[in-house]
């Protein structure tokens, strides 16, 4: 993709173009992303057909307003097409934000995720925090709004609004390139029976040598979970580089998250969920993300289910660690397998071609 092209993608309600918050709010930045950002605002259409015809560009902003029933039509076609040509990566390298506004206090979320993850699946990277949602009320820009100190949460709206498409016009992939990368690998499997541990062996072959690696193991019942201190309280314990509960988290977790460059994620699907054990640690990660600035590692995944729903797992550590505590979100971020019985994983077509390019995404290397 060409540098210096951003892309504002709306997918607006057009029997409500008039009255809508958020087509109000890219008409307030209009000026600012089409002169001082050489910016291009759009329709669905238009970047649909842009992706399809393989036009450069290097940033995108998804803008979505969803109905009072959380649907977007226009979205899915979007999504449709990047699932289409996933295979070819349409996005490799385009740096992507998402807003997302609703007429109720349900969806944002859910469509925030629903869109990073197939933004990331056709190669797209999200900056930590890439994610702006409006709750029908904004009332979810309670704090936001005395935190920035402006009079009304539509006015915090827009400041994230604004503050996001500057967030991806300033991004710079180049500063994640590191020779020898600290990886982190967390997971709570046994080697014995893991599908998910061996589908990381063959991923860390791959590594041997280019990168410092460090492996934590989460024993089961090791690690509590957090206990939800208030703010005041877990902001006290994150300045000292602790936590309420101590223990494993803060002598082993802690020091190998402020150290590592890279976080792996190393999940079996259990009911369509991360473990209870690694839920924990991400956690647990609350009071040191309250004073350390994360947006300069990465977040990976490797993700082995037992029948279907791998994508599930995968979204949960997105949501978690991209949307919420702030890791850059690679493109091609999590390598999704199935395998059920152990040692099943080596049977799966083209597993360590696989690996090996997941291996190199974790690398950067093109």
């Amino acid at each position: 993709m060409c540098k210096g092209r951003l892309i504002v993608a709306c997918f607006l309600e057009p029997e409500n173009i008039m009255d809508s918050r958020l087509a109000g709010c890219i008409r307030e930045m209009k000026d600012r992303i089409e002169m001082r950002q050489n910016g291009t605002i759009m329709d669905a259409d238009g970047v649909i057909d842009m992706i399809e015809g393989d036009e450069p560009f290097s940033q995108l902003i998804v803008a979505v307003e969803l109905d009072e029933f959380g649907i977007n039509e226009d979205v899915d076609r979007f999504i449709r097409t990047l699932r289409w040509l996933e295979d070819e990566k349409p996005l490799d390298g385009v740096v992507c934000g998402i807003i997302v506004d609703g007429k109720g206090e349900l969806y944002t979320k859910d469509e925030g995720r629903r869109i990073a993850f197939a933004l990331s699946r056709a190669g797209g990277i999200l900056p930590g925090k890439p994610f702006v949602e409006a709750t029908g009320n904004l009332r979810n820009f309670d704090i936001m709004a005395q935190n920035l100190k402006v009079r009304s949460n539509l006015e915090a709206y827009k400041r994230c609004c604004s503050d996001l498409i500057m967030k991806v016009r300033d991004f710079n992939v180049e500063d994640y390139r590191i020779n020898m990368p600290r990886i982190l690998a967390v997971h709570a499997s046994s080697r014995k029976t893991s599908n998910s541990l061996e589908l990381w062996s063959k991923v860390r072959s791959n590594l041997e040598g280019k990168a410092e690696i460090e492996e934590i193991q989460i024993r089961n019942g090791e690690i509590w979970d957090c206990r939800g201190c208030r703010f005041e309280q877990c902001l006290h314990h994150g300045e000292k580089g602790t936590c309420f509960y101590g223990g494993h988290m803060v002598e082993k977790v802690y020091p190998a998250v402020l150290k590592c460059d890279v976080i792996v994620f190393i999940c079996p699907n259990y009911n369509d969920s991360v473990s209870a054990d690694i839920m924990a640690v991400i956690n647990r990660l609350t009071a040191l993300f309250r004073t350390n600035d994360f947006s300069r590692k990465r977040v990976y995944a490797i993700v082995v289910s037992g029948y279907s729903g791998g994508d599930l797992v995968a979204k949960q550590i997105l949501g978690a660690i991209n949307l919420n505590k702030n890791f850059m979100l690679p493109g091609g971020f999590a390598l999704l397998a199935t395998a059920n019985t152990p040692g099943s994983i080596n049977e799966v077509p083209d597993i360590d071609e696989k690996a090996y390019a997941f291996a190199k995404r974790i690398l950067l290397e093109s």
